[in-house]
């Protein structure tokens, strides 16, 4: 585990990647970050990412290569857009977007079959794709204080198998 949380930082030393051992959790949040080392990739054993309260407009492409995250938290940066590479964190059980600028989603969410839980809270969302209906293991999903929405009609499918749906 390391922990480079409420640091301000505003870079990461390329040397990230060499922490071969790092499997369990880097918290980044709270800090300057605009962007992330490629090394960073390397260490695809990693099982939690939080990057949230940072100054990101969009996730660092190092972040798509961390195959076995579990976890993935981006609150509170300046993230427009989620590139279709999303869908390579098959692994992903939690994905928390929390207010950032998202008006929507790409359809490549659908790969990630083990998904649990998505917080999109607070994001200027205008639609939603579909796939996420299909996500087998999704059972929360957040959409509290988001005012740009009009709900999809296959919500109301998660809604009849138990997911819940926060509007």
């Amino acid at each position: 585990m390391l922990d480079l949380g409420h640091n301000a930082l505003a870079e990461l030393p390329d040397t990230i990647g060499e922490l071969s051992e790092l499997s369990d959790f880097l918290y980044l949040h709270d800090n300057q970050l605009l962007a992330l080392p490629t090394s960073l990739g390397r260490l695809t054993g990693l099982r939690y990412l939080n990057l949230s309260q940072n100054r990101f407009a969009e996730l660092p492409a190092p972040v798509f290569e961390l195959t076995g995250l579990v976890e993935l938290r981006a609150s509170d940066n300046a993230i427009s857009t989620l590139p279709e590479e999303i869908g390579q964190l098959s692994q992903l059980r939690e994905l928390h977007l929390r207010n950032n600028h998202l008006t929507t989603l790409p359809a490549s969410v659908g790969k990630l079959r083990n998904l649990r839980q998505l917080d999109l809270r607070g994001n200027p969302l205008t639609e939603l794709p579909a796939e996420l209906a299909e996500l087998p293991a999704l059972d929360k999903i957040d959409l509290r204080w988001v005012t740009s929405l009009k709900p999809p009609d296959w919500l109301a499918r998660l809604v009849a198998r138990g997911c819940l749906v926060y509007l």
